[in-house]
């Protein structure tokens, strides 16, 4: 039996949704309100409980959540956000054009630094059209992808492998990425607050600093979420980033917080 019909009828647009994308607004949910029986996420979605459960064994494998009785809860948000199955799904259309917009701020023959985050994931199918590139990152799903493009010269910063992130982390990380120069940096993190970059673990802020340091120019890449959340560690001020890359779901007032930084702040929209 499909899940259409396995679900009430008369369900409106969320049903339409797959499973992904209500993972997504589920967990949105479950944040927001600290916990939420399977039956009200029933009804939200119009799908049924049996679906929603499916949904629950999945995002508390991820981690993202507790599920016990037929009520979800939310997990603390750091025990969740550095897993990259989870940052994968999480806004994955807000990302899809902020990396897009990005790519505006290279041309032929740059070389490129990438983070591990999977905002800058985004950018890679619109790399191989800009080509000639040398393009280096420590995120392992992203040099795999890179592998296969023609006219990018790859280069891959090593470390000690962590699965959790699907990269390559630590001191020996961290002296690969001093060694070498860059023409531009591409990062994202788990939070803004008042003028500053955060992240919830000290060990990617080590990293992340060691690629600014090394690029002429940084370009932060954050979807509007990351600036209505906290984290524990200090990363950088904005002042250092050349310009901060945001989605159009950014508030009017945010976007002026944002703009009282000393930065350059970029609004990607909907438009190719």
């Amino acid at each position: 039996m499909t899940e259409r019909e396995e679900d009430p009828a008369g369900a409106d647009a969320p049903r339409t949704l797959g499973p992904d994308g209500r993972q997504a607004r589920i967990t949105d949910l479950v944040l927001s309100a600290g916990s939420v029986s399977a039956q009200e996420l029933a009804e939200n979605f119009g799908v049924s409980v049996m679906t929603i459960h499916r949904d629950l064994d999945e995002l508390q494998r991820q981690g993202v959540l507790r599920k016990s009785r037929g009520v979800a809860t939310a997990q603390p948000s750091g025990t969740f956000e550095s897993n990259v199955e989870y940052r994968a799904k999480a806004n994955t259309e807000a990302k899809r054009l902020i990396a897009q917009h990005a790519c505006r701020h290279i041309e032929p023959g740059m070389s490129v630094l990438l983070d591990d985050s999977t905002t800058a994931f985004q950018m890679l199918p619109h790399l191989a059209a800009l080509g000639p590139l040398t393009v280096a990152t420590n995120y392992l799903a992203a040099l795999v992808e890179l592998a296969r493009m023609r006219d990018v010269h790859v280069v891959a910063l090593g470390g000690q492998y962590d699965v959790q992130h699907d990269s390559f982390l630590g001191s020996t990380c961290v002296d690969a990425v001093q060694s070498m120069r860059f023409d531009a940096a591409f990062v994202s993190t788990s939070a803004v607050s008042e003028g500053y970059a955060f992240h919830q673990e000290d060990k990617i802020v080590t990293v992340k600093r060691a690629m600014v340091d090394v690029a002429a120019r940084t370009h932060l890449l954050i979807d509007h979420t990351k600036l209505t959340r906290t984290a524990l560690h200090r990363l950088l001020p904005l002042h250092r980033f050349a310009t901060v890359v945001v989605d159009a779901g950014v508030s009017a007032r945010d976007l002026a917080a944002l703009r009282e930084n000393d930065v350059l702040v970029e609004v990607a929209s909907t438009a190719h």
